[in-house]
């Protein structure tokens, strides 16, 4: 890709950037959220048409007009949010848009899934429909859909985001399998350790311009870090002693049925005090998204009380809650955090609304709406083109999540859920929340962490409670554990037993 340039109204994505991939090679693109990375690849993949530049695949000059165009070239992508059909099948996403006809055999199409499934170790039944499997089971299927058309150009976009670490450590395998297969990869990611562990070269972009192009080998994580934020980067998070207050949410012997209707949790017990942060340990699909759900009012209880600030809050509504002082940092942030379709600045007051000094009477004060959501984008550092009247669904991940995060915290909760916070987001990011996440604490405020990545629950966490499918394993003090003692509980040993 050659002196790439991308402009949208009130922000050039991409300001003349070149990226150079060798076959059989792991190529990493490294930037801040918003630097122009997805733009670049969508336009590789063409979802985006360049406004000037040049492509050439195997050094023919190439116009890449649609995604069909791409498969045609062996181009695939793994997108950062799905492109998948939830009503749907894994088979009928995997094959649409491949099906060959007027008619196609879905049997022989389950058969060579279920064989690539295997080779790889992706662990999918084709026959699974998609909103009945988990995020990082979806995530698995969009890698089937490139693994299925045998692209020898293989784009992940974000791709472990959602991965739990025995996953992710999984899929760079796969990489590595596939790039010394000749198939050229390129990745785009937050995390530098990924990028040290499989990648060979690193291309570095900062604000739709291109930095350079290092050789991974010799860089420094701290020094591609500067690179991508223009500032050195702190990666430990510096916090005093927590000074444990009032119980702010209690969870007594807590039940809840899943969406197959068996139990997802079940007699769960929890205390989260004032001034701590309590990082909840699991691996992805073990009741932790029943757990939340049951927490914020978005799913119903089976049995079982959960007390906010020594109130019974178990069949009060969401908007009670969260005129209570509870906030949600969603899992899913277009499912559950954001109005795609509406203007950030609506997005930003979309719990307040309904009270001063955004309305009066009914009437919605939009100057008052403005300024609120301008402080919010402003402190947080949310990139979009047109300020508060962006569509939310026009943002970058990275940028999306900050929004949220913004409006979670800026609203001052009384308790606030974090799942997965920091989810997308790139290392300046990162440590920008979780100096928030410590403020809310020292603030006297509970905070419940939910989070795949370990280092973030240690990173973080004055206690940390394991959940192993839908049962409270131990709750931990985290400066007298290790995460391979809170692994081992993660798969359901408790603690002092032994693997046999």
């Amino acid at each position: 890709m050659i002196d790439i340039w991308k402009e949208f109204p009130g922000i050039i994505a991409n300001a003349g950037i070149t990226l150079q991939v060798k076959e059989g090679e792991i190529h990493a693109i490294l930037g801040e959220n918003g630097a122009g990375k997805s733009t670049l690849m969508s336009i590789l993949f063409g979802l985006y048409h360049a406004d000037r530049g040049t492509i050439k695949v195997r050094g023919k000059e190439v116009h890449i007009k649609s995604p069909n165009d791409a498969f045609d070239l062996g181009i695939g992508m793994v997108h950062q949010h799905f492109q998948l059909v939830h009503n749907f099948t894994v088979a009928e996403n995997i094959i649409m848009g491949k099906e060959g006809g007027f008619v196609y055999d879905i049997k022989k199409a389950s058969k060579k899934i279920k064989e690539i499934s295997e080779r790889y170790g992706l662990s999918i039944e084709p026959d699974m429909v998609i909103e009945d499997i988990t995020v990082g089971m979806q995530q698995r299927v969009e890698i089937l859909k490139m693994l299925y058309r045998d692209a020898d150009i293989l784009i992940f976009d974000e791709p472990t985001a959602v991965l739990t670490p025995q996953e992710i450590d999984e899929l760079m395998q796969i990489m590595k399998n596939l790039a010394a297969e000749g198939k050229s990869i390129i990745l785009i990611t937050h995390k530098l350790d990924e990028i040290k562990a499989v990648a060979d070269r690193c291309t570095i972009i900062r604000r739709g311009k291109l930095i350079g192009v290092v050789d991974v080998a010799k860089a420094s994580v701290e020094d591609m870090a500067a690179a991508m934020v223009g500032r050195p980067v702190s990666f430990k998070v510096e916090k005093a002693p927590c000074r444990i207050g009032r119980p702010i949410l209690e969870i007594e012997n807590l039940s809840v049925m899943n969406s197959k209707k068996v139990l997802g949790v079940k007699n769960f017990s929890l205390t989260v005090n004032g001034g701590e942060i309590v990082g909840l340990a699991g691996v992805d699909g073990n009741g932790q998204t029943e757990l939340v759900e049951a927490i914020t009012g978005l799913r119903k209880v089976d049995s079982g009380t959960i007390k906010f600030n020594g109130r019974d809050i178990t069949n009060l509504s969401i908007a009670e809650r969260n005129a209570m002082g509870l906030g949600h940092i969603p899992e899913d942030r277009q499912k559950r955090g954001l109005i795609l379709s509406a203007p950030l600045s609506s997005n930003m007051v979309i719990k307040e609304f309904r009270h001063r000094p955004f309305s009066n009477h009914g009437i919605l004060d939009y100057p008052a709406i403005r300024e609120y959501s301008e402080e919010i984008i402003e402190k947080f550092d949310v990139r979009s083109g047109e300020g508060v009247d962006s569509l939310a669904g026009k943002l970058s991940g990275g940028n999306q999540q900050k929004a949220i995060i913004g409006r979670e915290i800026t609203s001052d909760p009384d308790l606030l859920i974090a799942v997965q916070p920091t989810r997308g987001l790139d290392v300046g990011a990162i440590e920008y929340i979780h100096k928030q996440l410590v403020e809310e604490r020292d603030k006297g405020k509970a905070v419940l962490l939910v989070s795949f990545e370990l280092d973030e629950i240690f990173n973080l966490s004055d206690r940390i409670a394991v959940i192993s499918s839908g049962k409270l394993i131990d709750i931990v003090d985290t400066a007298s554990t290790d995460e391979h003692s809170v692994g081992l509980m993660m798969a359901g040993i408790r603690k002092g037993e032994s693997d046999e």
